[in-house]
């Protein structure tokens, strides 16, 4: 004979994926659950208005910035930079911002292999700070991306040797941009000072 089939609607999964009968689980668990997955059915329901007016206002200004153009004849092509517009009153802003992602390409290990070399040249302990910048630089993090900005920080030192010019122009020459994306923030002036203050939609900020 066939087993019976298991109504779903009579277990609850834990979290090892095993089905318990919710005749043994305890009501107070039970109404935890239900809390939790309203307040996160709400809080999906929030992200995808947010998600929409952030697609649609980016959609509005980049037609407004169009409809600017247009008043002088000029024809706006590729990515739009960054921008700020205000209300008539300047009591209120909304700025655009491009971030762009940095990424270094195999020419970065041409660069250290060059500084290495430099390293071992160098008189012993004559540099040792020096060394430990470089160290930190090139240490990767938990997810092992190196940092950019530790990177591009070493073309700030100042170092007159050659070879170490020649590294830092390797490192120059392997950055590209692998993207980029959009920031949105809107402002109003509050207080008697009319200091700006950024309308958040960040709850951990609210």
């Amino acid at each position: 004979m066939n087993e019976p089939a298991i109504n779903m609607k009579d277990y609850m999964e834990d979290g090892q994926g095993r089905l318990v009968h919710i005749d043994n689980v305890k009501e107070i668990d039970k109404s935890r659950d239900g809390l939790v997955r309203h307040l996160v059915s709400n809080a999906l329901d929030l992200q995808k208005l947010v998600i929409d007016f952030k697609e649609k206002a980016m959609s509005e200004i980049e037609a407004f910035v169009e409809l600017s153009a247009m008043e002088y004849d000029v024809k706006l092509g590729g990515k739009k930079g960054n921008l700020t517009l205000y209300s008539y009153d300047m009591k209120y802003k909304v700025q655009v911002q491009i971030s762009e992602y940095l990424v270094f390409d195999e020419r970065l290990q041409v660069a250290k292999k060059m500084i290495d070399e430099c390293l071992t040249n160098w008189t012993e302990g004559s540099r040792s700070e020096v060394k430990t910048i470089i160290n930190d630089a090139f240490s990767v993090d938990q997810e092992g991306k190196i940092n950019t900005r530790r990177i591009l920080g070493l073309r700030r030192l100042e170092i007159n040797d050659k070879l170490w010019q020649k590294a830092m122009t390797a490192i120059t020459d392997s950055l590209q941009i692998a993207g980029s994306k959009s920031y949105m923030r809107i402002y109003k002036r509050v207080g008697k000072d009319g200091r700006w203050e950024h309308i958040t939609l960040d709850m951990a900020a609210l």
